[in-house]
């Protein structure tokens, strides 16, 4: 990579007055002197020893990363800025799922844009997280009422991916058709059907493209994909389609625009089995492309078979009312390959916000801002008509299709965009433009000049007073009749002063990062810096469509470019797709450029897919996804694959060794002295090396996964890059890949995305792109050695940690030295054998000491796995190993028999200040309950809910809003 790197005058007298502002001192939470101490604490003189002892000789990398030196946060914003001026900001009326919204800066300000809401965590630890699961809940109570569906889930990754989804659970529940055949509406969107076929192509399902009516009498099938509106606006009755589809014992999922359900009368209404789409018009920008809340509705008989999490209605120990995850929230754990999906989580921050939309709004706001789209529309149509042009269809909501001559379609076009507004061009002759909630009267001038016969101005005014205050262009047959959003919380949060007060209500029952270190194994949760959030939500890259001609989109593609650059600088690879809009998506990607290479080479036989016993349950997800045989690998004692154990599968599946999945470090949070022979045993046998990037915070700067033996990886941006988690997502997974799979990374068939025909993974050419300023921030601001530096301190904090509650807790496994990774696991097991104590016991109690529980029972049963990444600083590392020692001998009280094995504050935690208002019939105090340790007078986090239950929450299941009154006893 070039760089201009000027002289090293870092110990000049003036540079060393200038670092007082360097970021990398920001990012780290511990001072020299604390990294001082804590390498003495473990016997060390320096972090290169550190390093040195602990990683595994064969795989250590000393030569610099080749990033360019450190910039300070504000020189890094001022460059970023100069390359979100080179993206152009038009008035997008392309459309194609894609719209202009409106934020109500309300939301902006106090969701997006506050650290509060979006660095927490998926809601695993329901009782320090339901606030958010509240808003997920009307999230999911907003998708049922539009769509006229009885259960919702709480997000997915995009409509494409959705319709994807859709199409593999009908598969599953649709009991009656044993076809194979699944038919595509040729209305639908070009970025779905791409997803779609992609996706069927690997699980032998025969995806045809054509017009539903004429081919469910060609054939058996066991599906349908209708879109509702079509891509080109047309609205139509789809009844009779989907009962015919029934009569054929296919069922139907219908892919909707959400606003437009305000009018039209609901898929559910219609007979629709299953319905998906996108919420991203619920004010949600369009961040050129992502990212944005898909959702997938259906009956409730089939719930157990929904992609995705789901929030239920449970109660706590208490009996008040709680909120929950319910249903598939560990699947891909224990279903592994079986699972109904690979997604483990989604979009909950932006789900959160096009929730809040919808209740900022309610049911007459959004009514009055769909009635205006479609009347805009309305009048656009009108005034065109006395030059003897009409769109292509007589129904339709906010989409119009106009037929022209090739040579006036490009113009208008042009004209068009001179006038700062972008059309679609659909073929030759289509001139195809959607209406939105920014659209405004002077566009409609402006269009109206813009299309043939432009030198005659309709009047405005008096077209709107002629059509009438009931007007429309939707058949009567599909015009809505049922009301919707008739829960309280969609009619009372309409004043700023009302929604900032409900905004902060939900915001306070929550834990994040604002309140203490979240030290969740394998999930990295750490700084997500204000400088690297700031860019995201400046026009220049959250207001460009995803479809925008490429000239308009320089900033991005310069963005792209360098940042694909520094990631391979970190992995030591040779190329990089950004498309993937999660890490389940990454790995899945993944998989499918080592099965196009396999094919490349005359080897579509090559599908059997290795998988050691410890991997992340959505690995063999994905791997299924991909049509490919999982084979698992055992593990040794001490957490490593058993080379022994892979290399004697290897050589039985050499013929059709395909890839194997490893993560490194491992799951156990160990480094595998033999992972480079592990990477040559599998290429030996034919196989490809895919590496899950999880852990590579481990890794940056030290050592590269490209340059010790690994084809591909995923990059979780969300965890090493600093893409905040959001409660459950956004996440971004790219790929990086070598030289000899660089040709099959994924592809776009609407934009040219630099990866030809590939099959795409995602809706959008680059998947979530208004997020990845945040990681290009980070690199830049940390430069090559602060990179490095934070893989040091990662594993340090880490190391210090296992040393501090060495003797209270067993540290399950260590590598090198005694040593670990970034995270290491402690064991549980034994205080559950002895006293009865368990993993979830200790995880409620820390809540009480104010801390989010580490990760539990994964990769182990029973045990709890910490990662403190290198953003804490000693001082919480302290707090944190104070409360979990004090922790250690509240059990040793039970262990005694001091304290009944039945009502002790482990088993009784969380505590929530109405526990201790009410009557106390505990044998221990409300002292020890509430302030265990002496800190905790100072800074104290309460619970707003006890233990919740979840045996109750899975046998009533409720995945609605309750109604207001079961909360009137739950105050906080």
């Amino acid at each position: 990579m070039e760089h201009n790197r000027p002289p090293r005058i870092e110990d000049s007298p003036l540079s060393k007055l200038e670092n007082h502002a360097a970021f990398v001192g920001r990012h780290i939470g511990p001072r020299e002197s604390d990294i001082a101490n804590m390498l003495s604490a473990l016997g060390l003189d320096s972090l290169d020893e550190l390093i040195r002892t602990t990683l595994p000789e064969s795989i250590q990398d000393t030569a610099p990363l080749d990033l360019p030196r450190a910039r300070n946060e504000t020189e890094t914003l001022r460059r970023l800025r100069e390359v979100a001026e080179r993206n152009a900001i038009q008035h997008n009326m392309i459309g194609m799922g894609y719209h202009e919204t409106i934020v109500p800066p309300v939301v902006l300000r106090n969701v997006l844009e506050n650290p509060g809401w979006y660095t927490a965590y998926t809601p695993y630890q329901a009782e320090i997280a339901q606030g958010r699961l509240e808003a997920l809940l009307n999230f999911q109570q907003m998708v049922c009422d539009l769509s006229g569906m009885e259960i919702a889930n709480a997000s997915l990754l995009d409509e494409a991916t959705a319709a994807a989804e859709a199409m593999t659970m009908l598969q599953r529940v649709n009991r009656k058709s044993k076809s194979n055949r699944f038919l595509v509406d040729h209305g639908a969107l070009p970025q779905t059907i791409d997803v779609v076929r992609a996706r069927a192509s690997y699980l032998d399902i025969e995806v045809v493209v054509g017009d539903v009516a004429e081919e469910l009498a060609n054939g058996d099938c066991f599906g349908v994909l209708l879109q509702y509106p079509a891509h080109d606006g047309e609205v139509r009755d789809i009844a009779a389609v989907i009962e015919s589809a029934h009569q054929g014992n296919a069922m139907v999922a219908v892919a909707v625009d959400l606003l437009s359900l305000v009018l039209l009368k609901p898929p559910g209404e219609l007979g629709a089995d299953v319905v998906v789409g996108s919420s991203q018009r619920f004010g949600v920008p369009m961040c050129y492309g992502g990212p944005h809340a898909a959702f997938l509705a259906t009956a409730d008989a089939h719930k157990r078979s929904i992609p995705g999490r789901i929030i239920g209605v449970s109660q706590d120990s208490a009996g008040r009312p709680a909120l929950r995850m319910a249903l598939q929230t560990r699947e891909q754990h224990i279903r592994r390959d079986k699972a109904t999906s690979n997604i483990c989580t989604a979009q909950a921050l932006l789900a959160v916000m096009a929730g809040l939309y919808a209740a900022w709004h309610g049911p007459k706001g959004l009514t009055t801002i769909a009635t205006r789209v479609h009347r805009l529309c309305g009048i656009f149509v009108r005034g065109l008509a006395d030059r003897g042009i009409a769109p292509a269809h007589q129904g339709w909501f906010d989409t119009l299709r106009f037929e022209l001559a090739a040579e006036d379609a490009a113009q208008t076009i042009s004209r068009a965009a001179e006038a700062g507004i972008n059309l679609r061009r659909i073929g030759d002759t289509g001139v195809g433009l959607s209406f939105s909630e920014k659209t405004t009267r002077a566009h409609l001038e402006a269009l109206w000049a813009a299309f043939p016969g432009g030198d005659q101005a309709p009047d405005l005014i008096a077209i709107d007073r002629d059509l009438g205050e009931r007007w429309s262009a939707i058949p009567d047959a599909v015009q809505r009749q049922s009301a919707f959003l008739e829960h309280p919380v969609f009619n009372r949060f309409h004043s700023e002063t009302e929604m900032l007060r409900y905004l902060k209500h939900l915001e306070n029952k929550d834990l994040s990062l604002t309140h203490a270190m979240i030290s969740l194994g394998s999930c990295t949760m750490k700084l997500n810096a204000t400088s690297e959030m700031i860019p995201i939500t400046w026009p220049g890259f959250s207001d460009i469509h995803p479809f925008a001609p490429a000239e308009q989109a320089e900033g991005y593609h310069q963005l792209f470019r360098e940042l694909e650059e520094m990631l391979a600088a970190c992995t030591g690879y040779d190329a990089v797709s950004l498309q993937p809009n999660a890490g389940s998506q990454g790995e899945y990607a993944g998989l499918l450029a080592i099965r196009l290479y396999h094919e490349s080479r005359g080897e579509n036989h090559r599908d059997v897919c290795l998988i050691p016993s410890s991997a992340h349950g959505t690995n063999p997800a994905s791997a299924a996804l991909a049509g490919m045989k999982i084979v698992v690998v055992a593990c040794d004692d001490n957490g490593n694959v058993d080379v022994d154990d892979l290399r004697a599968k290897a050589e039985t599946h050499s013929e059709n060794l395909g890839a194997l999945m490893i993560t490194y470090p491992s799951t156990h949070g160990v480094f595998e002295e033999r992972v480079r022979e592990i990477c040559e045993i599998v290429h030996d046998h034919g196989g490809q090396v895919y590496l899950d990037g999880a852990n590579l915070n481990a890794l940056m700067g030290c050592a590269a996964p490209g340059k010790f033996g690994s084809d591909v990886s995923h990059l979780n941006l969300h965890k090493t890059f600093c893409i905040p988690h959001g409660g459950g997502g956004p996440g971004v997974g790219p790929i990086c890949v070598g030289e000899h799979l660089a040709p099959f990374l994924p592809g776009h068939g609407v934009v040219d995305n630099n990866s030809g025909a590939n099959p795409p993974v995602a809706a959008a050419p680059w998947g979530s792109a208004g997020i990845l300023p945040i990681s290009w921030m980070y690199i830049a601001m940390m430069g090559r050695d602060g990179m490095k530096k934070a893989t040091q301190v990662a594993i340090l904090n880490a190391n210090y940690i296992a040393h501090r509650l060495q003797g209270a807790y067993e540290v399950l496994y260590t590598g090198r030295n005694g040593r670990v990774a970034h995270e290491c696991i402690i064991d549980i097991r034994p205080f559950k054998e002895g006293c009865g104590i368990s993993e979830e016991d200790v995880a409620k109690r820390l809540i009480d000491y104010g801390f989010h529980s580490p990760t539990m029972s994964f990769p182990v049963p029973g045990t709890l796995m910490i990662e403190p990444t290198e953003s804490e600083s000693l001082e919480e590392m302290e707090r944190f190993c104070e409360a979990m020692l004090s922790i250690r001998d509240e059990i040793a009280r039970v262990e005694s028999g001091e304290w009944d094995a039945a009502d002790n504050p482990l088993v009784n935690a969380p505590h929530t200040a109405q526990d201790l208002a009410g009557e106390w019939n505990h044998s221990y105090s409300r002292e020890t309950a509430a302030y265990p340790v002496p800190g905790l007078r100072l800074r104290k986090f309460w619970a707003p809910v006890s233990r919740v239950d979840n045996v109750y929450g899975d046998r009533n299941l409720v995945c609605s809003c309750p109604p207001m009154e079961a909360w009137m006893d739950n105050t906080d």
